[in-house]
């Protein structure tokens, strides 16, 4: 992946883009998701393994893949950036959406790193 294309999946309207596609479920394409997968690690890599959580925070347990219930968080804790979060882990394995579902958690990451948390 070139670093042209790994900027332009991280700027802010590409990202809004995506993320919007992906709360209605719809999958990313690969390139999308391996640019995106890079910046995130990036951010990841730069954090400590210890991380500040702002309050008020909202913390989601368990999604298990289930989008529909992570979409619904959403709907009823207020939408990212206006929202501070902490997912606490065991993204994916039980649903049917388990890559909808850690794409767009990994997506509200980069574009929001200070907003959203994520335990690794």
């Amino acid at each position: 992946m070139s670093s042209s294309d790994l900027v332009a999946a991280s700027t802010p309207g590409n990202l809004d883009e995506r993320i919007s596609q992906l709360m209605q479920c719809k999958p990313l394409s690969e390139p999308d998701v391996r640019a995106l997968c890079e910046k995130a690690k990036e951010i990841l890599m730069e954090e400590s393994n210890v991380q500040p959580v702002k309050s008020p925070v909202t913390i989601c347990g368990d999604i298990h893949g289930q989008f529909h219930d992570l979409a619904e968080l959403f709907r009823i804790g207020g939408q990212c950036p206006d929202t501070n979060y902490l997912f606490m882990g065991d993204y994916v394995d039980r649903g049917y959406y388990s890559v909808e579902t850690v794409t767009l958690l990994v997506a509200l990451k980069v574009r929001y790193p200070q907003r959203l948390t994520i335990l690794r």
